[in-house]
């Protein structure tokens, strides 16, 4: 099909992908490369193209880099690939996640930087060191590449290109469109359906006696068995007009997003069991359309979902001061130098909690305790050097380029970041003493009694060590301080063993902070072709997914957790994968 048609608010184009997140855009660009005629049905307005990718830090993991070699760093993919596993801890069953996962190490440079580099996109010449490990090894050298421009600047410059790009009449992009549903063709009668109407389908059966296949803690290890179907586009509604629309293609492509935003009920349904109830309090850092709708209808065409328990939250997260969907939140970078109390002002441990280790740690130790939120306890000092937000809008010298400004942040401190964190979060205290500070923490600490004494007693220790010397440290957090100074990209970012009841570095800050929903590292099974398959494994045809839907790869990219700056990569990695696959063509 050269061109796109429509009439009577139907869509006929070679390829239809569902979702203008970064996956999304980024299939629609690589099928213009194949000359393919394109619809992308995205549900939110214009100003928003891009989704969450947009709004993000920018960061990305890749694996032996030009700026990896320039800093020293040797990095190699099966050491990569060792330290993915180990935070992934895959099942044996897990064969497509595995094959995701060393398909990513082994060509993140052709696939993903070479590509982003192409559009404009460059990086920090500083490659940061996230998710280190605690107990096991996360990542072993420095791979999280920061974006310059922040995920803001990757997307402004790949849609720079897709609307210059040559065969741009080939691609159509509606806006305010809310797919609900798949258009498929039985494969054994011909007859069209709807999707709406499949009484015969163990999804509809489960539907109809009330029990979801998105339940509780549902693992998506069993697949929904349905009749084999053709997928030949989607329907739904145009949310501006009101009128139904239907969208038609040789094939459809799910770049949809997660299930971690919406109203956090499919978030809730399927929480980890073995974190127990999910947090009373529990805010939203991801899409607020990201509400699981299409992994119910793939699974309706047959596709197996999986790991939807398997979930990527943060620890350190504040109620948005200007929130734009139902328990909107920011997620904090959490700084190293603080430290990290339990609802009760007390420190936790024995081993102590700390930012850039392991996220998935933190978060399991924080859900354990009984109010299941935490509060991270510094000072001037230590948040003006330390202190950052996960996400564009805040981290104003990288989103705007700003290179002196971001020379003097790091030389001095982000104090403009750190005025206006206080100025308008609900979820900051500030004050000149402990007592007091222990005072402003009890009236927001939700009915839990703030340890005045125990919290006093447990910074005098911490502030005891740093007097003593570095020779004399038997602090978990002091050690760990000392080994992320001797790299040279977090040296410049860390206070060199700060106390926190300093009067030279007052006054005391105390943040409180909840865990914040982000990503949903289950989802669509896929093979390598970001082909969507059924529960014996094999395509179903017509049907892609890719990014977030898809697991991220395979239905579960990261097994249990991520080694940072995956998801990004991810994206680019599943949807380029899907588009040459459409062409014919295969990443191998």
């Amino acid at each position: 099909m050269a061109t796109i048609t429509k009439t009577d608010n139907i869509y006929k184009s070679d390829v239809v992908i569902v979702g203008g997140g970064l996956a999304g855009i980024v299939t629609a660009f690589e099928l213009l490369d194949q000359n393919r005629s394109v619809v992308i049905i995205d549900r939110d307005k214009e100003q928003n193209f891009g989704g969450l990718a947009k709004k993000s830090f920018g960061g990305i993991m890749f694996v032996d880099t030009p700026h990896q070699r320039k800093m020293g760093i040797k990095d190699s993919p099966e050491l990569a690939l060792s330290d993915w596993n180990s935070f992934a801890q895959f099942n044996s069953d897990d064969l497509w996640p595995q094959k995701w996962a060393k398909c990513y190490v082994e060509r993140s440079i052709d696939l993903i930087f070479d590509w982003l580099s192409r559009r404009s996109v460059s990086f920090l010449p500083l490659v940061n060191w996230p998710e280190r490990g605690v107990f096991h090894p996360g990542n072993s050298i420095p791979r999280w590449h920061i974006a310059w421009g922040t995920g803001y600047g990757i997307i402004e410059s790949i849609l720079k290109d897709l609307y210059n790009h040559p065969n741009r009449n080939k691609l159509t992009v509606c806006f305010e469109h809310k797919v609900s549903r798949l258009l498929i063709k039985e494969s054994r009668s011909g007859a069209d359906h709807a999707g709406t109407d499949h009484e015969g389908t163990d999804l509809a059966r489960k539907e109809k006696s009330g029990k979801s296949p998105f339940g509780k803690n549902q693992s998506g290890r069993d697949g929904y068995l349905a009749t084999k179907k053709i997928v030949t586009g989607c329907a739904g509604i145009n949310e501006r007009t009101g009128e139904p629309f239907e969208a038609h293609g040789d094939q459809v492509v799910l770049a949809s997003g997660g299930i971690c935003g919406g109203d956090l009920s499919m978030v809730r349904d399927n929480w980890y069991r073995e974190w127990g109830e999910a947090p009373k309090t529990l805010l939203n850092g991801s899409h607020r359309f990201a509400d699981g709708m299409l992994h119910k209808a793939a699974a309706e065409t047959g596709a197996k979902v999986t790991h939807l328990d398997k979930q990527w939250h943060y620890a350190a997260g504040i109620f948005h001061p200007n929130p734009e969907q139902d328990m909107d939140g920011l997620s904090l970078v959490p700084p190293r130098s603080a430290l990290w109390m339990d609802a009760q002002g007390r420190r936790f441990g024995p081993v102590p909690l700390m930012g850039y280790t392991d996220t998935r740690y933190v978060v399991e130790q924080i859900c354990k305790t009984q109010a299941k939120y935490s509060w991270l306890v510094l000072n001037w000092k230590i948040a003006i050097k330390e202190l950052a937000i996960s996400g564009c809008d805040y981290m104003t010298a990288f989103r705007h380029r700003q290179k002196l400004k971001l020379v003097k942040n790091i030389l001095l401190g982000d104090k403009d970041l750190v005025r206006r964190l206080m100025k308008e979060s609900k979820d900051i205290v500030v004050a000149d003493s402990i007592e007091n500070m222990a005072e402003k923490m009890e009236s927001l600490s939700m009915g839990v009694s703030i340890d005045s004494q125990g919290m006093a007693s447990d910074i005098r220790a911490y502030d005891d060590q740093i007097d003593r010397g570095r020779r004399y440290f038997n602090d978990d957090q002091l050690r760990r301080i000392a080994n992320f100074r001797d790299n040279r990209g977090d040296r410049m970012r860390m206070c060199r063993f700060q106390k926190i009841d300093d009067h030279s570095a007052r006054p005391l800050i105390a943040i409180r902070t909840f865990i914040l929903s982000r990503k949903s590292l289950g989802g669509v099974m896929t093979n390598l072709q970001s082909q969507v398959l059924d529960s014996d494994q094999s395509p179903i045809s017509g049907l892609y997914a890719v990014g977030e839907t898809a697991g991220f790869g395979g239905g579960g990219i990261h097994g249990r957790g991520s080694l940072e700056g995956t998801f990004l990569g991810c994206c680019v990695l599943t949807a380029r994968a899907a588009a040459l696959s459409i062409a014919g063509k295969s990443l191998y």
